[in-house]
């Protein structure tokens, strides 16, 4: 489990093409203090599993299905990626629950300059994810914790502020990029649960009064 707040950023090595998905190998420096073979690491918001750590780099095998699903497809040598390795028990949840399992892309629209280096970010969204997003709940976006600041139809905004910017891959987002998005857990579930509700009845305000709330 991660938390979405970025340790590190990396720069991509290389990303190379296997009959069925690909190696990427990451130089990096902070996250490799404790690194193993094995250990879990967060690479733009999706959970990968660490090979062949070196004192500066990591190597990690991406699936055909997280090259379709995800941005990593895109990342060429010289990328810069978000890099997060996994919350340890004693860690302080300084994010919001983030499992590294991206629900999909969205497209970068815009990051307007707010003044004083804060941001407003505006991403648009799948029309299947909508129902995970709701005003001021999270989102990682490219494994970055965020607080969504508005939604119109099909877009998200979120404000970044410095630390945020200096730290991240944001600054360097173009129109039309394709950025990872995880919906909350906690809203995927509840989303589930509602719809094998077998509810007769709209609930309304009348209702609930009617019945001693």
């Amino acid at each position: 489990m991660f938390t979405g707040i970025i340790e590190e950023l990396g720069t991509v090595e290389a990303m190379t093409p296997g009959a069925a998905g690909a190696r990427l190998t990451v130089r990096c420096a902070t996250v490799m203090a404790d690194m193993v073979t094995g250990a879990s690491i967060a690479v733009n918001g999706v959970c990968l599993t660490a090979v062949d750590p070196r004192p500066d780099s990591f190597s990690a095998d991406v699936a055909p299905e997280t090259l379709r699903l995800s941005n990593l497809g895109a990342l060429r040598a010289g990328s810069r990626v978000n890099l997060e390795r996994p919350l340890s028990a004693s860690g302080r949840l300084g994010g919001h629950i983030v499992q590294g399992h991206v629900d999909g892309t969205g497209e970068f629209l815009a990051l307007d300059l707010l003044g004083d280096e804060n941001w407003w970010l505006r991403v648009r969204v799948p029309a299947d994810l909508d129902p995970f997003l709701v005003y001021k709940g999270s989102i990682a976006i490219d494994g970055i914790s965020l607080t969504i600041a508005a939604l119109e139809a099909d877009t998200l905004s979120v404000t970044i502020i410095p630390h945020t910017w200096r730290n991240t891959t944001l600054a360097g987002y173009r129109t039309g990029a394709r950025v990872n998005l995880e919906c909350d857990i906690l809203a995927k579930h509840v989303a589930k649960l509602l719809g094998k509700l077998d509810v007769k009845e709209r609930l309304t305000v009348e209702k609930l009064r009617e019945n001693g709330y």
